[in-house]
């Protein structure tokens, strides 16, 4: 990808943003942003944009080691200094160093201090039956247990499990590099890695209480080990068995997770070319897999997959449902079958002071999602234009079933539910945009106008739902 290239589609995604930014505020100039928020915002789209397009032109021609090097420190040392800063930035800013408007944050840390205190005094089998009184399943335990365990052993500051949040999120960026490499090319990886270097989301998520980050890294650091089996054709007994213990820690964060991944591994055995696996080999894979998926259905964690199966499935007018019952208007426009077809995009970013402040903050950070998920969608294209379908299913099948579960479900709407689909936007981003063709570019134009245009609609259309527009 040529340095012009990628200079220009950042100065098109900064351009839309301050565009629509600026449109939006006159507009509603009664309910446009603060001050504070802007600058949030416009720091988020500017950091992205601006770095991303600085350094992979300087970083590409490194050799391996030294890039990942400096990929990894580079990271690490921005989500540091982040997880510092933002932690006197929001104590100052609420009393506490949550985010605004904490709920779950301020519940795992206060369970988290309780179990750790139990975990000192040796009470192991009571902490697992505090667990499940008190939890609603196995894929809230997890995370408490991590919790617990960080504090037993680091004391009860919050700074300890933030600065694994960030270390996590450092070697993120090498895991996506690697699972790009292989999937997609040399180039798609390295763009990929420093893409994600500077996303804002993976970012800001470390400095938050909430188990996003954790879940984001088991998910992909577990695609990345199926790939790796697959393709290294190293069947030894750690290559198969790390791949099942991070797909069971995963059911631990989340279950529709968990599930996600049994799948994407099974669509990748299936559709992998006889090269690679060969019909023996297929039928001794998928038998294993689906032993290993029997074995979780006759746990807890079976009980919450049917359950999960029951109520994403069940009613696809849950979203008009919820507003209406909250007396808002357009609740019909919020079904989930017409929301579907967006959910590489939604939700928008939002633009008026009619949201929450956490959403406010990172508002910026939910625009370059925006952005870029014109580049994911047209990475199945290209996938399939350049008989890459094969090599892109395990990714694709992992992302497709994760956002269609979520379209389906309560959190639609939930920026919080569609970060863990964020690293993989990147990876499908970053091979699209090393693929483009000239015809690709118009299209590209195209989508900037209709994004400027649905973050107009959207915007409005939160007003207008409480009767302010």
């Amino acid at each position: 990808m040529s340095k012009k290239l990628l200079r220009n589609i950042a100065l098109l995604g900064v351009g839309t943003y301050l565009l629509a930014l600026i449109v939006i505020s006159v507009a509603f100039r009664d309910h446009a942003l603060q001050p504070k928020w802007m600058l949030w915002g416009i720091g988020e789209v500017l950091f992205f944009f601006v770095l991303t397009a600085v350094f992979y032109p300087r970083w590409k021609a490194d050799a391996p080691k030294p890039f990942l090097l400096k990929v990894f420190l580079v990271a690490l040392g921005l989500r540091v200094v982040y997880v510092v800063a933002i932690g006197y930035y929001l104590y100052y800013q609420t009393g506490k160093a949550f985010e605004f408007g904490a709920g779950d944050s301020l519940w795992y840390h206060s369970t988290g201090l309780y179990l750790s205190r139990c975990l000192r005094a040796g009470e192991i089998s009571y902490i697992f039956n505090y667990l499940r009184c008190t939890t609603m399943g196995f894929s809230d335990q997890g995370y408490l247990l991590w919790l617990a365990m960080v504090y037993g052993v680091f004391g009860r500051s919050l700074l300890f499990p933030r600065l694994f949040k960030a270390l996590m999120s450092a070697y993120l960026c090498v895991v996506v590099y690697k699972l790009g490499k292989r999937t997609f090319g040399e180039r798609t990886g390295r763009l990929a890695a420093v893409m994600c270097v500077f996303m804002p989301i993976l970012i800001q998520s470390c400095g938050l209480h909430t188990k996003e980050m954790e879940m984001i890294f088991v998910s992909v650091l577990a695609l990345e080990r199926m790939d790796y089996l697959i393709r290294s054709k190293k069947y030894t007994v750690w290559n198969i068995l790390c791949p099942i213990l991070l797909t069971g820690i995963a059911f631990g964060f989340r279950t529709v997770i968990g599930m996600c991944l049994i799948f994407a591994f099974l669509v990748f055995v299936v559709l992998s070319p006889n090269d690679l696996v060969g019909k023996k080999g297929k039928g001794i894979t998928l038998a294993a897999t689906v032993v290993v998926f029997f074995v979780f259905l006759f746990t807890p964690i079976g009980r919450e997959m049917k359950i999960i199966y029951h109520l994403k499935f069940s009613d696809l007018s849950y979203q008009s449902q919820k507003y209406a019952s909250e007396g808002l208007k357009h609740a019909d426009l919020a079904q989930s079958w017409l929301m579907a077809p967006g959910a590489f995009v939604l939700p928008l970013s939002p633009m008026v002071e009619e949201s929450p402040d956490h959403n406010k903050m990172i508002h910026g950070s939910t625009y370059v999602k925006n952005f870029l998920a014109f580049f994911a969608m047209l990475a199945i294209v290209i996938a399939f234009r350049q008989k890459k379908w094969r090599d892109f299913s395990l990714i694709g099948a992992y992302e497709l079933s994760y956002l269609a579960i979520i379209m389906f479900s309560f959190a639609a709407n939930s920026e919080r539910y569609h970060e863990p689909a964020i690293p993989l936007i990147v990876l499908m981003s970053a091979y699209a945009m090393t693929h483009l063709r000239h015809k690709d570019l118009k299209i590209f134009y195209v989508y900037c106008m209709l994004l400027f245009i649905a973050l107009l609609a959207w915007n409005w259309l939160k007003l207008s739902a409480r009767g302010m527009a």
